[in-house]
C-alpha cells in the first residue's frame, strides 16, 4: 500500500490510525499542502486525485480517495481487527459520530475554507481564527452531548475498543487544539481521547511522528 499523506491534515491522520490498528504497512508518500503552491494541485497529483486533496491510498492498483471512504475499504478488505462494532444500532452510532467530524467539522477549518476566507475574503488572522475556532467549538460540544446521550461511551466512544468514531475523534480535538479551541466543555472527548493516545496505533500516526513533520 501507498499513502499520500501531509503530517498535519487530520483526514491522512485517520486513515494513518487505521492502517496501523489494522497492523497493515504502507510507503508514506508526503504531499506538502503548502510548499510549491500546494503540491496537491501539481499535475501528477491532480491525475492520482482529481479534487486535489490528502489522502490518497493507493492499494494493489486501486486508488482510493476520501478519508471515510478509505476507512471503510480497509474495514472490509481487512476486517480484523474490528474497527466497526457487531450490532447495526451501534455502527449507525459509531459512523454518526466519524461523519460528524468529517462532512460537519472539518471541512470548515480545511485548508481551502481558511485560505478563501484569507486571500478573498481578506478576513486578517484574528478574525478568521474565530470565525474557525467557533464552529470547531461548536461541533466539539455537540460531540459530548452525541457520546453522553447515546449510553454507549466505555473507555472510548462506544465501549471498551476503539472503533472508526475514535480514529476520527483524535485528529480532529488536535486539529481543535491548533485553534485554540477549549476541551473544558469537552472532558468526556479529552478523555477518550487520552485513552486513545496511549494506544501505539494512535500515538504512531500522530502528526509529529510523520517523516515529513515539521515544528
Amino acid at each position: 500500500m501507498k499513502l499520500y499523506s501531509y503530517f498535519r491534515s487530520s483526514a491522512s491522520y485517520r486513515v494513518r490510525i487505521a492502517l496501523n490498528y489494522k497492523n497493515l504497512p504502507y510507503d508514506y508518500c508526503a504531499v506538502h499542502l503548502l510548499k510549491e503552491g500546494g503540491q496537491q494541485k501539481q499535475a501528477d497529483y491532480v491525475a492520482l486525485n482529481p479534487n486535489a486533496v490528502v489522502p490518497t491510498l493507493v492499494d494493489d492498483g486501486h486508488v482510493l480517495t476520501q478519508s471515510l471512504a478509505i476507512c471503510e475499504y480497509l474495514e472490509e478488505t481487512h476486517p480484523e481487527p474490528p474497527l466497526l462494532p457487531a450490532h447495526a444500532a451501534d455502527r449507525a452510532y459509531v459512523r454518526a459520530i466519524a461523519q460528524t467530524i468529517a462532512c460537519e467539522m472539518q471541512p470548515l477549518q480545511n485548508l481551502r475554507v481558511t485560505q478563501y476566507l484569507k486571500n478573498v475574503l481578506h478576513l486578517d488572522d484574528e478574525t478568521r481564527n474565530a470565525w474557525t475556532r467557533h464552529w470547531v467549538q461548536n461541533g466539539l460540544v455537540i460531540l459530548e452531548r452525541m457520546v453522553l446521550e447515546s449510553g454507549r461511551a466505555g473507555r472510548f466512544c462506544c465501549g471498551d475498543t476503539p472503533t472508526l468514531a475514535d480514529v476520527f475523534l483524535v485528529p480532529q480535538l488536535v486539529s481543535a487544539a491548533r485553534f485554540e479551541c477549549s476541551t473544558d466543555p469537552t472532558p468526556t472527548l479529552a478523555r477518550i481521547a487520552e485513552h486513545c493516545n496511549n494506544l501505539p496505533a494512535f500515538a504512531r500516526a500522530a502528526p509529529a511522528q510523520q517523516p515529513d513533520a515539521e515544528p
